[in-house]
């Protein structure tokens, strides 16, 4: 449904997406990860059509999403700051909403407030961050998008109203088919709901894979060699981090398979036993990663 091909965009002299490529299946949770600064953001202003591109080109369903006002109604974009009108009450927003995209639903605005329980008389300006977010939210969904675009959706909600947040995400994916393009720095909540990932650092992408991919391929391995471990383990390709204490080496590797088991046993071992990391391990993992790999080239 979604082809981001090989796009660029800069701000002055800050590139901030550098040739990057991202290709998202219909009716999936898709989730963008980076550090800050690392242009999460703009990728996702861009698919929502809110920035052109300087190079490559963004296509949902075969068509151009920026100024193609046909495409960008059947987006939902939820910003991590949201830009009300703030003398506006909620029920104003409410028509707003419904003035601006045919598809607007009320009544599946009032059904997602049952749960939030905003006031529709509340003015946005005086509505917590959280409570702006909730808003922001269901006058999304309510306008029944194809694609829901959430750049830190969490963001300001407590526990609970995150879990109903993500229940609620999810549940409409279900029924709909909606396709969601995700970006949150709470990387648990996106391991529970999401089918791929695309990690970002300064701009390129790192690593893109589905989640059990993604879990599969990055381990951490505890070994213990029967002699001396080989004085090159350190520069090995496969391995992203390594540490020891005593006899005992931790080794994170990116490439793990048979192979690279067989690979390590050929110098003789007591112990390999992987240990499976989760999504904000293989992430940290993969940040030092590369910040060595750019240490390196420098």
């Amino acid at each position: 449904m979604i082809e981001i091909n090989h796009i660029t965009k800069s701000f002055g002299e800050i590139m901030a997406v550098d040739d990057i490529s991202i290709s998202i299946s219909k009716g999936t949770i898709y989730g963008i990860i980076g550090e800050n600064g690392a242009g999460k953001s703009t990728v996702l202003q861009c698919l929502a059509g809110i920035y052109d591109i300087d190079k490559g080109s963004i296509l949902i369903e075969g068509e151009p999403v920026y100024e193609n006002n046909k495409v960008k109604s059947q987006i939902g974009y939820v910003a991590d700051r949201n830009q009300f009108f703030k003398g506006y009450t909620v029920k104003q927003m409410i028509d707003f909403f419904k003035l601006t995209y045919p598809s607007f639903q009320e009544e599946k605005f009032n059904q997602y407030n049952e749960t939030f329980k905003l006031n529709l008389k509340s003015k946005v300006k005086n509505l917590s961050k959280g409570m702006q977010m909730r808003l922001s939210m269901m006058l999304s969904m309510a306008s029944s998008p194809k694609l829901l675009v959430l750049d830190e959706p969490t963001s300001g909600l407590d526990a609970i109203a995150k879990r109903q947040m993500l229940d609620l995400i999810i549940n409409e994916v279900s029924l709909t088919g909606m396709t969601v393009v995700i970006s949150s720095h709470h990387l648990i909540e996106l391991e529970k709901i999401c089918d791929a990932v695309t990690i970002i650092h300064e701009g390129k992408v790192a690593y893109q894979a589905s989640i059990d991919d993604l879990k599969s391929q990055v381990k951490k391995l505890q070994v213990v060699f029967e002699e001396t471990p080989p004085e090159d383990l350190e520069k090995w390709p496969e391995i992203l981090q390594l540490d020891h204490i005593g006899s005992v080496y931790y080794i994170v590797t990116d490439q793990y398979s048979a192979y690279f088991e067989k690979k390590l046993k050929e110098y003789g071992i007591k112990l390999l036993e992987p240990i499976g990391l989760d999504l904000e391990e293989v992430f940290i993992y993969t940040g030092q990663s590369q910040k060595r790999e750019r240490g390196r080239s420098k």
